[in-house]
């Protein structure tokens, strides 16, 4: 398995953006995507921090049901 990518909470929403989520809203730090597919919605909830950590990229994942190799290709 690829080792996660080091990036911005900033550049991991525009991957998602790339992936056909779009930005709903945002509070504080943390910025709300979502997706509507024939599968329903997801949404996910990214924090704008300078680096995204481990934990919190493979929560970001596991909400949008992505797996790592997808996201890389929207980096």
């Amino acid at each position: 398995m690829p080792k996660f990518p080091v990036v911005s909470g900033k550049k991991l929403i525009k991957a998602l953006e790339k992936a056909g989520f779009e930005s709903v809203s945002q509070k504080g730090s943390h910025v709300k995507l979502r997706k509507t597919d024939s599968d329903g919605k997801k949404t996910v909830i990214v924090p704008l921090r300078p680096v995204i950590r481990t934990g919190t990229m493979k929560s970001v994942l596991r909400q949008s049901h992505l797996n790592l190799e997808e996201l890389q290709k929207f980096l």
